[in-house]
């Protein structure tokens, strides 16, 4: 039976006494979006259901008391200082594809560009511990996606997220971080600068107010919103009782197109795509077959007709003149390298490398085998 879809009563959170209301509430730690939401067809604006709070019954001892302490009207100078807006579930700029959970946020602090986009959306998700190969095979898939214009979302973690969104930036793309912390809580740390970095061209969101710590029960909850502002997911590596399944089985249950990129069967990290693929998630290989699945096209390459072929979407090359990056890189491959050997001779770092190597891809301009590049077969 289909689930019913989540409705928020009409103007909840309209009004600065309701935003403060709901900035409040938000700070409750027991009160839950899906309790939220079944608080709030009793009570139809936020004040009346942070009202209803402070009077009891309506949430834990803890919070009827914390809620003393809370100031909403400071919850949203912090977002402010830390140079967010609060998008609630009444403003425009909230995604209506968020409204697709089972227990959509009420409200998200964002900073950067705005969530909504016509842009289609494709989330990157995998292991913290990836392989290289893993970070190798995100970074091209990442790039691959913002030359064809989309928007990357992924959860700013260490690993493959990272790689994710360093592959869209890297590109000229825009991605979007949602945040298992508050949004002036930078987490992993090694990864600070990069929010920042997305923060800048992009879009970091979070539904936990400023100052909220990164906890373990946080992150499940944050791969619901990256699954939800989503029109697919792909997984890239992932050891059983991951993250990664999670956020997989969320897409499931919105319905979105799930796809994996496979690996070692003796690899631990290839349980969760090998599992998915057996369960018919799509198989991808790298970029080509992502955008061609997807119905996008490729950096110059004309737009795919409605159910046109592999043969349809194959990247060709494009009369745009390269980068440096991408024309020192591309010069730098002879025969079959590996990115380590590729930036070596090309005397790039390997993140950039990376990202150049996705783009030649893209174009047409080398290919991937076994984590290994080259430079294409020319036609005789």
């Amino acid at each position: 039976m289909a689930r019913p879809v989540a409705s928020w009563p009409d103007g909840f959170a309209r009004g600065d006494a309701n935003r403060a209301a709901l900035a409040a509430i938000l700070s409750l730690p027991s009160v839950t979006p899906r309790r939220l939401l079944a608080l709030a067809s009793r009570t139809p604006t936020a004040a009346a259901t942070l009202a209803a709070i402070r009077r009891g019954g309506s949430s834990s001892d803890e919070d009827r008391d914390r809620v003393r302490e809370v100031d909403g009207a400071g919850v949203l100078a912090a977002a402010e200082r830390a140079g967010a807006r609060f998008v609630t579930v009444s403003d425009a700029e909230y995604p209506a594809s968020l409204l697709d959970l089972y227990d959509p946020p009420a409200g998200l602090f964002v900073r950067g560009a705005d969530l909504r986009s016509p842009a289609v959306a494709v989330a990157i998700v995998g292991a913290r511990n990836a392989s290289p190969d893993g970070e190798d095979v995100t970074v091209s898939l990442g790039a691959a996606l913002a030359r064809a214009g989309a928007r990357v979302v992924s959860g700013a973690a260490r690993g493959i997220d990272a790689r994710a969104h360093q592959g869209a930036l890297d590109a000229g793309g825009v991605t979007v971080a949602v945040l298992g912390s508050g949004i002036d809580v930078a987490y992993p740390r090694q990864n600070a600068a990069l929010i920042e970095r997305i923060a800048r061209t992009g879009t970091v969101a979070s539904e936990y107010p400023p100052g909220t710590k990164a906890l373990p029960f946080r992150f499940p909850a944050r791969n619901r919103i990256v699954a939800g502002l989503a029109r697919a997911v792909v997984i890239v590596e992932g050891a059983a009782g991951s993250g990664s399944m999670i956020t997989a089985d969320h897409a499931l249950e919105l319905g979105r197109d799930v796809f994996a990129v496979p690996g070692p069967v003796t690899s631990e990290l290839s349980q969760v795509p090998l599992s998915l693929i057996r369960e018919g998630a799509t198989m991808i290989r790298g970029g080509e077959d992502l955008l061609d699945d997807l119905g996008l096209a490729p950096a110059g390459v004309e737009g795919v007709a409605g159910g046109a072929g592999r043969a349809g979407a194959e990247a060709r090359p494009t009369a745009e003149p390269l980068p440096p990056d991408q024309v020192a890189v591309a010069a730098s491959i002879a025969g079959s390298a590996t990115a380590d050997a590729v930036a070596e001779r090309a005397g790039l770092s390997l993140s950039r490398t990376l990202a150049a190597l996705g783009a030649l891809e893209v174009r047409g301009l080398v290919r991937r085998r076994g984590g290994r590049y080259e430079a294409p077969a020319r036609p005789v």
